[in-house]
């Protein structure tokens, strides 16, 4: 039981802190902004920040419109395989280990919208020409961020070590071209 809760703690704790700053930012926005309104703090940032209570039946940014289903099944199906495979990363992989985290807490927070508010996910952050969003939305898109920096970061390491005569190579020419006065 011990390894269990330890394999687990950075996961629930990251999906936990998400879930709940995105159900109390969704229910502060549902009881205090009706449904189509905008609130902005300055009118000056109307056109770069507000907020904007709207329903959105799709997935995160509003694609798929009407998938609500298709993406409640597609959110246990993430949560499940993100279960799985969460205790077989290496501890010493914890920027992985966070982007699951972020991206749990994401279909966590959003999946809670579908079930419990007529298959719709409360969005409000609207920032410039960006679609609007909400925390778990941010969540997702942050931890899907991470996994692609860090994959992209292992191919670089992966490269140069099977080949550390080129990467040397490479990082002299790259030195050499940034020398002042040549």
């Amino acid at each position: 039981m011990k390894k269990l809760v330890s394999d687990y703690a950075l996961l629930l704790l990251v999906a936990g802190a998400v879930v709940l700053l995105d159900q109390l930012t969704k229910t502060y926005i549902r009881a205090n902004l009706p449904l189509g309104q905008v609130w902005h703090p300055e009118w000056t940032l109307t056109l770069y920040a507000r907020i904007v209570h709207v329903q959105n039946y799709g997935a995160a940014f509003g694609i798929f419109q009407s998938m609500s289903k298709v993406i409640t099944v597609l959110s246990f199906i993430v949560a499940g395989v993100i279960l799985y495979t969460f205790p077989r990363i290496p501890k010493k992989d914890w920027l992985i280990r966070l982007a699951m985290g972020l991206l749990l807490g994401g279909a966590m927070g959003n999946l809670v919208d579908r079930l419990f508010h007529g298959g719709y996910v409360t969005d409000f952050i609207s920032l410039g020409p960006f679609p609007v969003f909400n925390v778990a939305d941010a969540s997702i898109s942050t931890g899907v961020a991470i996994l692609f920096g860090v994959m992209l970061w292992q191919e670089v390491q992966k490269k140069s070590a099977k080949d550390p005569a080129v990467s040397q190579e490479t990082a002299s020419e790259v030195l050499s071209e940034e020398a002042p006065g040549e």
